[in-house]
């Protein structure tokens, strides 16, 4: 996908500059590729650098609510100064090394409705920097990560939508300031227990910790239940996990009628499962009505934009979606 544009902040005439990825499709932990094509204006210009940022659409909070705004969470200069002249044409390649934690923004080639992620091209010219088009990037999920959320769908659950939350989870390691929620409406025996199942994973080299919160409804006491496991990625493709999951999810259902946190664990293998009554460092998002049933991933894309999963499928969509996020404070320097 190629976006051209005029540098609009170095006037009429200035160089114009073309960002094409060799690979936009890529895992966690895995390297885009691509190139910077410039092309010189009606006059000589003493480029200073080239930067390319990945961008993601991230919720903060602001006083009682929340915006959007857009968080660079990866960086890479891939030149310094050169003089770039009249009419030249020029071409830089590159490589970005993708964070493990970057968020899954695609699942089977079908968007993740409620996910923006982009490369953003930098062209500094005396002192002044021109933020350039958004080139939207798709980062689909690890094996490991997949085999979770596809043992969810078996489970009955339906996917809701995504979003990346500004902040810390607590008492779980990561390096990004921000995580990610991948939310699901309950189904089955859990539909009037659960109001909604949310899964956040943190990856590394070594393997995954998974995050899972649960809205519990029923009983006497609600609030929210979470559920945390370590596994390496190996194992995570050995695993039963709508079995473990079902385990897990069996026990919230078993309190429905009395508290949670009072030390159940399950555990297997490598993995350490608890009920915890409280929350790991981030804020509940009410209620939400209940959807029962859910197709698997094949399905979803067979489904297209339209189907459960749909959203962004256009770089401009994404470009828009950031469009104005700079005014507004959310893009920091992280």
């Amino acid at each position: 996908m190629v976006f051209k544009r005029m540098l609009g902040a170095f006037g009429v005439g200035a160089p114009s500059v073309d960002t094409v990825l060799a690979t936009p499709r890529v895992q966690p932990g895995g390297t885009l590729s691509g190139e910077v094509r410039l092309k010189g204006g009606d006059f000589d210009a003493e480029i200073e650098h080239v930067t390319l940022g990945l961008v993601a659409r991230v919720e903060f909070e602001h006083g009682d609510g929340e915006h959007a705004g857009a968080g660079e969470f990866s960086r890479v200069q891939v030149s310094g100064p050169f003089v770039l002249r009249q009419g030249e044409e020029r071409t830089i390649p590159f490589q970005i090394g993708v964070p493990w934690e970057a968020p899954i923004s695609q699942i089977g080639g079908q968007p993740l409705h409620g996910m923006a992620l982009g490369v953003r091209t930098e062209l500094a010219i005396a002192k002044a920097v021109d933020k350039g088009d958004l080139d939207e990037v798709a980062v689909e999920p690890l094996p490991s990560q997949l085999r979770i959320l596809e043992a969810l769908l078996q489970l009955g659950f339906a996917f809701k939508s995504a979003d990346l939350e500004a902040g810390r989870l607590y008492g779980v390691r990561h390096e990004l300031p921000f995580y990610q929620e991948i939310e699901f409406y309950p189904a089955g025996r859990y539909a009037g227990v659960l109001g909604e199942l949310e899964v956040t994973f943190v990856a590394d080299p070594a393997g995954l910790e998974v995050v899972l919160e649960a809205d519990k409804r029923a009983g006497r006491y609600s609030g929210d239940a979470i559920g945390r496991f370590t596994v390496s990625h190996a194992d995570a493709l050995q695993t039963d996990w709508a079995a473990e999951l079902d385990r897990w999810l069996s026990g919230l259902a078993a309190h429905a009628h009395g508290g949670f946190g009072h030390g159940d664990h399950h555990g297997h293998g490598d993995h350490g499962y608890g009920d915890h009554h409280g929350h790991p460092g981030h804020h509940g998002h009410g209620h939400h009505e209940q959807h029962h049933g859910g197709p698997g991933w094949g399905a979803v894309a067979a489904a297209g934009a339209a189907g459960v999963v749909g959203g962004l499928v256009a770089g401009e969509i994404v470009e828009e979606i950031f469009e104005g996020d700079d005014d507004e404070g959310g893009d920091g320097d992280w």
